[in-house]
């Protein structure tokens, strides 16, 4: 059986302004990428930094994480203290530590809630002034909303080479 087209070949996403299908063909992507790559690693192999790079769970639980702060920014709304926590705790693999199974379905929940996020934007929004941070960095709802894809793919993209790398380490190792 023939793989599917990526998601970008798919088609439209129903719901979705097709200002922000760009963005949405990027997490729905993503999300099937994530659970491709890191689907079966181990406990250690989700954990391990291979000279010295952040692991496949920094980069899963960065994922979920970095895609709720970037929705409250887009909101006009400041970072509340369980997004602050969750930002310290996003490089521990917790006690006990978490697993494949759990960090690829809480990514993946993200990704959902940020698809919902773009089907639920007015379209009259998208150049609404927003700020960043601490420094009430200047950007708008779109640059917000197309960074949150952009972000999600490269941390992906991390995902993948750093599963393929703990995993040829494990077998030779």
């Amino acid at each position: 059986m023939a793989a599917a087209p990526e998601a970008w070949l798919r088609g439209p996403i129903p719901g979705i302004d097709p200002m922000l299908m760009p963005a949405a063909h990027a997490l729905v992507q993503a999300s099937e990428d994530l659970a491709r790559a890191a689907s079966g690693l181990s406990v250690a192999e989700l954990w391990a930094k291979p000279a010295g790079a952040a692991s496949v769970g920094f980069h899963l639980k960065h994922i979920g994480g970095s895609l709720g702060r970037m929705l409250a920014y887009a909101r006009g709304r400041p970072l509340d203290p369980t997004q602050m926590r969750e930002l310290a705790a996003e490089g521990q693999p917790g006690d006990p530590p978490a697993d494949a199974d759990t960090l690829i379905r809480a990514a993946q929940r993200a990704i959902a809630d940020a698809l919902e996020a773009l089907r639920s934007t007015p379209s009259e929004e998208l150049f609404a002034v927003r700020t960043v941070g601490r420094q009430a960095l200047p950007t708008n709802v779109i640059g917000l909303l197309f960074h949150l894809a952009e972000h999600t793919q490269r941390h992906t993209g991390q995902v993948i080479t750093t599963a393929k790398i703990v995993q040829e380490l494990e077998k030779s190792g």
